[in-house]
């Protein structure tokens, strides 16, 4: 009589489940990565820059780097549309990549545009 096949309805189940695993393209995964590197060392350039030309020192200017990488942080997760799953293996990738490797160009321009506004 009419036809249910359980070993059918298995298979159909299996491949379904197999098709909600998302997967990931390596070299997508690596460029998205590489951007959102560009993205926080440009930043934390133009950062430094602005925290040594207003004059910010000692604690004030680590606060307004953690600032401006909060800012980013915002800023890519809007721009994956808040969906960072889609692009990335985690949110922490978005979120902290790169954080404190920008920290090092944020106190390099951040002394050197204070040095040439407000010493020389």
């Amino acid at each position: 009589m009419g036809g249910y096949n359980d070993s059918g309805s298995s298979e159909k189940r299996s491949n379904g489940a197999m098709n909600d695993i998302p997967t990931f393209s390596a070299e997508n995964m690596q460029n998205n990565l590489r951007i959102i590197q560009n993205s926080r060392t440009f930043l934390s350039i133009i950062g430094g820059v602005i925290a040594g030309v207003l004059g910010f020192t000692g604690l004030t200017g680590f606060v307004f780097y953690f600032l401006v990488m909060s800012i980013t942080s915002v800023g890519l997760l809007a721009k994956a549309g808040f969906s960072a799953n889609m692009y990335f293996d985690s949110w922490n990738r978005v979120l902290f990549d790169g954080f404190l490797g920008g920290l090092m160009s944020f106190v390099l321009f951040w002394t050197f545009a204070y040095d040439i506004v407000h010493i020389f």
